[in-house]
C-alpha cells in the first residue's frame, strides 16, 4: 500500500519545539512492514488462524496499539480519525457512527469505523464518559507530495483527569484531579499528591491514617486515583471513590529518567519538607502524566505541602449535610458555593469552592482575607471597576496550562494576548487599597510578563485560523519576509486571471475558465462541444464525461510561482508562531502566578458584592471557646425566601455554661435549619468570607461533625439506624476541644427506649468528655425525645432550648423563634394534619394520644381495636441479665436432694420470688 499525506492540520502540530523533542525521545522506530511478535487487542489473523498479511499502515498501527494498550486508539489518516479491530467494534455504538470493514472481499474483513479529526472532542467525550480512555496517534512529520509511510507516533492517552477542553468533558467551574496515593513507610500514614492537569495545580499531604486517608480523598474527589498494585487496602478505597481508579507500579522505563529529572527539579531545596511517601506520590502522579501527556510537565507549579490540620476538617457527610459545594440535587444548586458564587470567571468560581472545602485555621490568613473584602465593600466603585477586566480576561488559568502542554492553537495566543491586556489595569486598581495587605499583594503578582501582551497583539491577525498550518497567522506589516512572499502569492493569482482571459480570447472558447484540483493542480477545463477549437500549445491533462482538462507551460509556471510563494509563506508563518511559542513557555512561571492570583481577586469582589447584597457582617474569630451569633441566618435558605421572610435566630455556646444545648420543638418549625445555619456560619467564617449575621464572634473550630437525617447504605448492607450509629461512633471518637458537633435527632431509629437510652447517653457522654483538661466540645444538639430536657437539671452546662410555635384552635402556626426553654409539646400530629394525612388518622391519634397522656396507656381495649395485644418487655440481644431466680434454680442438684432438702429448697425459693414481686 502507498499512503497519500493527510492534507490538514496534526493533532500535535503547534507543539512548541522543545517539547515536541521531548515528546519524541524514546519513541519507538515504527514498523513499515509485518513483524514478528506484534500484539494487539485483536489478532490479525484470518478465519483460518494463519497470520494476515498486512499493508505497511496496518503495521504501524499495531505497533502504536501496544503503546496504547487498553486505550480505544484514534490513529490519524488524512482528514479523520480511524479506529480498528475490536477498539471499532467497542467503540462505534457508543460514538454512534457506522461500523465497516477494511478489505471487504476478505473472508475475515477488518472491523473499522471513523470520526472526522475536526470533530474528535465531541466524541472522546463520549467515550470518557463511557469510563474508556483515549489515545491519539497522530502525524509527527509533515506531509510531503511524495508517495511513502507517514510518520506517526502516539502523542497523548487522554483519561478522566488528563482531559484539558471542554469539549472533552472538562467542567468549567469543578477541578479535575488525579490523585496518586502510597503507603507512608511507618505502614499507618497514607501520602497523597494531586494534580490539577488543566490548570497545573500540585498538592501534596500525608494523612495521619487510612481513615484520614479516605477523608481527605473525599474532601479531594478527584477523578482518577492511581494506587500501588500491591496494596489492597488502598486500591479498596480507590475503587470505593473512583470508578477510574488504576494500580499503578514505579514509572515506565521509557519515562524514569525524566520523571526522576522533573521530580528533582520541583523538590529542589526542598525535599526535606516532604515524606518518603509523599515524594514517591508526587512521582507516580509525574509519571502517569509523563506517559498520558508524553512528557507535558512545562505548566506544572512547584507542589505546595498542606496538614490537613491546616485547615476546618468536615467528613463527606458533614459536607453532604450541610450542601456546602452540592444541593440535594447533587448539583452546585442549592449548596452554600451557589450562594457565595458571583464570581465573573470559572477559574474564580473553582478557586472559591476550593475554600469552602479547605477553610483555613491560620487567623493571620483569615483576616487578610476578611480585609480585602471590607475593604472592596467600602469601595463599590473599585468593585466595578476591577468586574470589567475580568470579564475579558476569561479563564486565565486553564488558558495558560494549554501552552504548557502544547494545546494552543493562534486563537489561544490571541486570547491570551486580550487577556493580558485586560489584565493591565488590574495592578493600578488594586494598588490603590491601601488599607489590604492582600490587595496591595495582588497587585504586584497580577502584573503581566513585560512586553508579551504587546508582542502578541502586534503579530497576531485579527482573523486567526485554528491551526497554524492553515495560514493567515501573522498580521500584515509584522513581517517584512511574510508580507513579500503574499505579494508574490497575490501577483500570481492576478497573473493567472490575465492568463484565462487572455486564452479565452485567443481560442474564442467563451466558457473556458482555469480551475483547480488538490492532485491535479491548476488546468485549463474546456467543455467537450469546444474541443476543437483547443489550440496545439494545450497539454492534455484528463478526460471527462463533459469536458476535458489541459495545461501549458505558462500556466505550469504560474502554479509553480504561486505554490512555492504559499508554502514557504506558511513556513515562515509557522517559524513565527513557534517562536510566540517559546516566548509564552519562557514566561510561563509568571503566567501562572498572575493566573492565580487573578482568580483570589475574582473571588474576593465576589464575596464582597455579596455581602454588600445580602447584609453580611464581618465575623470576629478568636482563640477562645466562646461561639456567640446574633441574628443568625441559613444563607441558602435566605436565598430561596422571600424578600425578608427569613426569622434570624441568636446562639451562644461556650465551655462554662452553656456547652450542649438540647433544642425540642415540633417538626417543621425550623430545628434542622437552626442547626445547619450555625455550622455554616462557622464554616464561611474559616473560609474568610463575611457570615449572614448580625454580629459574629466564633472561636477558632478544628472540625464541624455532623448527625444529620436518616438514610441506610444499601451498598455497605447497613441499615438506616446502623448508618445513625456508625456516624455517631465516629463522632464521639474524634472530638477534640476545639469541635463543633451538630446532632439531628439521635436514636429515633429503634424502639423508643432504646433510642432514649442511647440519645442520654450520648448527650452524658458530650457533656462530660474532656478531649483535654477542663476543655469540651459544644453541641448543638435536637431532639424529639421531650425526656431528654431533664439532662439540664442534672448537668450544670446543658441549657435547653426550643422553637416558638402558637396555636389557633387544631392548628398551630410556625414562628422559627429559638427561645430558652423546652418545648411544651412535639405538635406531631398537628404537623401529621397540615400534611394531608387523613382527618379519620389524625382523629385516632387524638385519641390514643389523651389516653397515653393521661397514664392509662393504649390499654386493652385500644391494643384490640389495633389489632395487638399488650406490650411486653423487650428481649435483649447482646449479654441479656440473668434471673436471680433462675439462677438458684438452675444450681439445685435434684437428683442428690432428700425429701426434706427439697420442701425446704422449695419454700425458700418461693420467699425469694415473692419478695422480688413486692
Amino acid at each position: 500500500m502507498v499512503e497519500k499525506p493527510g492534507g490538514s492540520e496534526n493533532y500535535a502540530r503547534n507543539v512548541p519545539r522543545g517539547l515536541r523533542k521531548r515528546q519524541l525521545q524514546g519513541k519507538q522506530k515504527q514498523v513499515d512492514s509485518v513483524g514478528a511478535g506484534v500484539q494487539t487487542n485483536k489478532s490479525p489473523k484470518g478465519r483460518s488462524g494463519a497470520k494476515k498479511k498486512l499493508t505497511p499502515m496496518l503495521a504501524q498501527y499495531l505497533s502504536i496499539k501496544q503503546q496504547a494498550g487498553d486505550a480505544i486508539l484514534f490513529f490519524r489518516l488524512g482528514d479523520f480519525y480511524e479506529l480498528f479491530f475490536e477498539d471499532a467494534e467497542r467503540a462505534a455504538p457508543i460514538l454512534e457512527v457506522t461500523l465497516t470493514s477494511r478489505n471487504k472481499g476478505d473472508p475475515d474483513p477488518i472491523p473499522m469505523c471513523g470520526v472526522p479529526y475536526h470533530a474528535v472532542d465531541g466524541y472522546i467525550s463520549k467515550l470518557l464518559a463511557a469510563d474508556l480512555n483515549v489515545a491519539i496517534c497522530d502525524q509527527v512529520s509533515e506531509p510531503t507530495a511524495a508517495p511513502g509511510l507517514v510518520e506517526r507516533d502516539l502523542v497523548r492517552i487522554i483519561t478522566p483527569a488528563t482531559v484539558m477542553e471542554e469539549g472533552e468533558g472538562l467542567r468549567q467551574t469543578r477541578q479535575n484531579h488525579l490523585t496518586a496515593m502510597v503507603r507512608h513507610e511507618d505502614g499507618i500514614g497514607v501520602g497523597l499528591a494531586t494534580v490539577e492537569i488543566s490548570t497545573g495545580e500540585l498538592r501534596v499531604c500525608l494523612a495521619p491514617s487510612l481513615a484520614a486517608g479516605r477523608e481527605e480523598l473525599g474532601r479531594i474527589s478527584p477523578r482518577e486515583v492511581l494506587f500501588p498494585p500491591d496494596d489492597e487496602e488502598l486500591g479498596e478505597l480507590a475503587r470505593g471513590m473512583t470508578p477510574a481508579a488504576s494500580p499503578r507500579g514505579v514509572p515506565d522505563a521509557r519515562w524514569a529518567l525524566q520523571v526522576d529529572e522533573e521530580l528533582e527539579k520541583h523538590l529542589a531545596g526542598r525535599a526535606e519538607e516532604f515524606s518518603s511517601a509523599e515524594q514517591e506520590a508526587l512521582r507516580r502522579a509525574l509519571a502517569y502524566i509523563a506517559e498520558t501527556l508524553r512528557g507535558g510537565f512545562a505548566h506544572l507549579r512547584a507542589p505546595v505541602r498542606y496538614a490537613m490540620s491546616d485547615h476546618l476538617l468536615l467528613d463527606e457527610r458533614s459536607r453532604r449535610n450541610l450542601a456546602v459545594v452540592e444541593g440535594g440535587s447533587g448539583t452546585a444548586h442549592g449548596s452554600l458555593w451557589w450562594v457565595l458564587d458571583e464570581t465573573t470567571t470559572s477559574m474564580g468560581s473553582r478557586h472559591l469552592r476550593d475554600w469552602l472545602l479547605y477553610p483555613l485555621q491560620d487567623l493571620l490568613r483569615i483576616g487578610e482575607r476578611l480585609d480585602a473584602i471590607e475593604c472592596l465593600i467600602e469601595s463599590p466603585g473599585l468593585r466595578r471597576e476591577l468586574v470589567g477586566p475580568l470579564k475579558m480576561i476569561g479563564d486565565f488559568e486553564r488558558l495558560v496550562a494549554r501552552f504548557g502542554v502544547g494545546r494552543a492553537g493562534p486563537r489561544e495566543a490571541a486570547r491570551l494576548g486580550r487577556a493580558l491586556e485586560a489584565a493591565a489595569a488590574l495592578p493600578g486598581l488594586l494598588g490603590e487599597a491601601g488599607d489590604s495587605l492582600l490587595l496591595v499583594g495582588l497587585a504586584e503578582r497580577t502584573k503581566s510578563p513585560p512586553g508579551l501582551g504587546e508582542q502578541l497583539a502586534g503579530m497576531l491577525a485579527d482573523e486567526l485560523p485554528v491551526h497554524a498550518s492553515d495560514g493567515g497567522v501573522i498580521r500584515s506589516g509584522a513581517d517584512a519576509e511574510v508580507d513579500r512572499l503574499r505579494g508574490l502569492g497575490r501577483d500570481a493569482e492576478q497573473l493567472l486571471a490575465e492568463l484565462e482571459s487572455r486564452e479565452r480570447a485567443a481560442t474564442g472558447i467563451a466558457s473556458l475558465k482555469i480551475r483547480h484540483h488538490r492532485v491535479l493542480g491548476y488546468f485549463f477545463d474546456v467543455t467537450k462541444p469546444n474541443l476543437a477549437l483547443v489550440p496545439q500549445h494545450f497539454v492534455r491533462r484528463q478526460s471527462l464525461v463533459s469536458s476535458e482538462r489541459f495545461s501549458t507551460p505558462e500556466l505550469q509556471e504560474l502554479e509553480q510561482k504561486l505554490s512555492t510563494a504559499d508554502a514557504r509563506c506558511r513556513e515562515r508563518e509557522g517559524q513565527i508562531f513557534s517562536e510566540l511559542l517559546e516566548a509564552i513557555g519562557q514566561q510561563e512561571p509568571l503566567l501562572a502566578a498572575q493566573s492565580a492570583a487573578l482568580a483570589v481577586v475574582d473571588v474576593l469582589v465576589a464575596l464582597a458584592e455579596v455581602a454588600h447584597q445580602r447584609n453580611y457582617v464581618r465575623p470576629e474569630l478568636h482563640r477562645g471557646t466562646s461561639l456567640d451569633v446574633r441574628e443568625g441566618r441559613h444563607p441558602v435558605v435566605e436565598r430561596t425566601s422571600a424578600a425578608g421572610s427569613f426569622v434570624s435566630n441568636d446562639v451562644r455556646l461556650d465551655e462554662a455554661e452553656r456547652q450542649l444545648m438540647i433544642i425540642t420543638g415540633p417538626n417543621m418549625a425550623g430545628k434542622s435549619t437552626y442547626l445547619r445555619q450555625v455550622a455554616l456560619i462557622t464554616l464561611m467564617a474559616h473560609a474568610g468570607s463575611f457570615v449572614s449575621a448580625a454580629s459574629a464572634s466564633i472561636a477558632l473550630t478544628d472540625r464541624i461533625w455532623t448527625r444529620v437525617g436518616a438514610g441506610d447504605d444499601l451498598v455497605a448492607g447497613d441499615s438506616t439506624f446502623m448508618v445513625e450509629m456508625k456516624e455517631t461512633a465516629a463522632i464521639l471518637s474524634n472530638l477534640t476541644s476545639r469541635t463543633l458537633v451538630i446532632l439531628d435527632e439521635i436514636g429515633r431509629g429503634t424502639s423508643t427506649y432504646d433510642g432514649i437510652a442511647i440519645a442520654w447517653a450520648v448527650a452524658e457522654f458530650l457533656h462530660d468528655f474532656e478531649p483535654a483538661p477542663g476543655a469540651r466540645a459544644k453541641t448543638l444538639f435536637a431532639t424529639h425525645f421531650h425526656e431528654l430536657v431533664a439532662l439540664a437539671d442534672s448537668h450544670p452546662r446543658v441549657v435547653n432550648a426550643s422553637v416558638t410555635v402558637r396555636e389557633w384552635k387544631d392548628d398551630v402556626l410556625f414562628l422559627r423563634k429559638v427561645v430558652d426553654g423546652p418545648a411544651s409539646r412535639s405538635y406531631g400530629i398537628a404537623v401529621a394534619r397540615l400534611a394531608g394525612v387523613p382527618d379519620s388518622v389524625v382523629a385516632r391519634a387524638r385519641e390514643l394520644l389523651r389516653s397515653l397522656e393521661s397514664g392509662d396507656g393504649l390499654g386493652d381495649t385500644n391494643m384490640r381495636a389495633l389489632g395487638g395485644s399488650a406490650p411486653t418487655a423487650q428481649i435483649e440481644l447482646f449479654n441479656a441479665a440473668k434471673d436471680p431466680l433462675r439462677k438458684s434454680v438452675a444450681a439445685i442438684e435434684v437428683d442428690t436432694m432428700t425429701p426434706l432438702e427439697a420442701m425446704n429448697r422449695l419454700h425458700a425459693l418461693v420467699a425469694e420470688a415473692r419478695r422480688d414481686e413486692s
